[in-house]
């Protein structure tokens, strides 16, 4: 049926397909605003593109025009902010989170956050791990759990 080198080949292409990063055609694109000075945006913006996520990163000197616009309330407000296929991502939300909303696709869901800058979560990686959650929060302005961190 298939010689032995077309037998690797076709193995080794299909395990590469399992790789997070490799399937870039169907690579969901991250749209992320922050400031020129922030690092741990940066470091953000890196660990979703091991997952595969496509990013543009676009600066801003003043992010409170972007929150208002994408309605990210000072409670749920971090340091950066991105649209990701239509969802507002606010903070150092984990890419397996948005991977999630993006499969599950809840009603009535504008997107997630996770407030602030927690020691541990992805972008702020500094020895320690505070508790934290990933938050939905719809247009109504409700919010509700969609995933915690001990």
């Amino acid at each position: 049926m298939f010689s032995p080198l077309r037998r690797t080949l076709l193995a080794a292409t299909l395990s590469l397909s399992f790789v997070p990063g490799l399937a870039l055609a169907d690579a969901p694109q991250a749209t992320v605003y922050k400031s020129p000075y922030c690092g741990c945006c940066t470091d953000w913006e890196d660990h979703l593109r091991e997952y595969g996520f496509k990013v543009e990163s676009v600066e801003r000197n003043d992010m409170n025009p972007v929150k208002q616009r994408f309605g990210v309330t000072r409670e749920l407000a971090s340091c950066h902010t991105a649209k990701v296929d239509g969802y507002v991502i606010e903070g150092h939300v984990p890419a397996e989170d948005i991977l999630r909303l993006l499969e599950e696709r809840p009603e009535g869901v504008r997107g997630l956050a996770v407030p602030g800058m927690p020691a541990g979560s992805p972008g702020m990686e500094i020895g320690r791990t505070d508790p934290y959650q990933v938050l939905t929060f719809d247009d109504q302005g409700r919010v509700s759990v969609y995933a915690s961190y001990d």
